[in-house]
C-alpha cells in the first residue's frame, strides 16, 4: 500500500466531513478554477458528464504543484425539470430557486475524480432524486432566516444534514451522493489505486 497522502481539491465542509468520518488521511487544498470556462466547451454534455468534467478540472488544477500525488476533485449539479441550477447569487435568488423547486423532483448529480500528474485515473457521477414538498412563501422566508448565508454556497440551496432536510418528502439515492460526493465509489477507487488499504 502507498504511504501517499491524498489531496482533496475542495473547501467543502461536507466533503471533508465524509473523508474524516471514513478515516481517510488527506489534506484539503481548494482548487481555484473558472467553472464557467470549463463548462463553455461542454454545451452538448449531459449533467453527469459536466459534473465529472468539473471534478477532473478541479483536481488537475493542483497537479503542477503536487507532482506524483493523487488529487480528489468533486462537484455537484442540480437539475429540475431539465433546467440546470447553480449556487444562488443572493438570498432573493435562493428564494426564487426554492419557489421553482416546490413540488418538483430535484436531480442531484454528484461526481468525483482522481487525478495524478494531470492524468485522470478514475471518475464517476452518481444520481440522487429528491422530491421537494410544496413550499409556502412563509416557510421559504423562515428557512432562509435560519439557513442563509450557509446555503448560499450549495447547489440546491440546502444542507441535508441541517434544516434542509425539511424541504423534502422523499429521497432516492445514496446518502453520500446527497451530501455532495459518491463516497463509496471514491473509497473503492482509492483501494484500487493502492491509496487505501484493500
Amino acid at each position: 500500500m502507498s504511504t501517499e497522502r491524498l489531496i482533496l481539491a475542495s473547501k467543502s465542509a461536507s466533503r471533508r466531513a465524509m473523508l474524516d468520518a471514513a478515516r481517510v488521511d488527506y489534506e484539503a487544498i481548494p482548487a481555484d478554477i473558472d467553472e464557467r470556462a470549463v463548462e463553455a466547451g461542454l454545451e452538448a454534455a449531459s449533467p453527469p458528464e459536466i459534473a465529472e468534467a468539473l471534478s477532473v478540472a478541479k483536481a488537475a488544477a493542483l497537479t503542477p504543484t503536487y507532482p506524483g500525488r493523487h488529487i480528489l476533485g468533486s462537484d455537484s449539479l442540480v437539475v429540475v425539470q431539465g433546467e440546470r441550477f447553480d449556487k444562488p447569487t443572493s438570498r432573493e435568488n435562493a428564494a426564487e430557486h426554492l419557489r421553482f423547486f416546490s413540488g418538483k423532483v430535484l436531480e442531484l448529480h454528484s461526481a468525483a475524480a482522481l487525478v495524478r500528474d494531470n492524468a485522470c485515473e478514475w471518475s464517476q457521477s452518481e444520481l440522487a432524486q429528491l422530491r421537494v414538498r410544496e413550499l409556502s412563501d412563509a416557510f421559504i422566508e423562515h428557512y432562509l432566516d435560519r439557513e442563509w448565508p450557509a446555503v448560499g454556497n450549495t447547489v440546491g440551496v440546502f444542507r441535508i444534514e441541517a434544516m434542509g432536510v425539511q424541504l423534502f418528502e422523499r429521497i432516492t439515492g445514496d446518502q453520500f451522493t446527497v451530501l455532495g460526493m459518491p463516497l463509496l465509489s471514491v473509497l473503492a477507487a482509492l483501494r484500487d489505486l493502492d491509496v487505501l488499504r484493500s
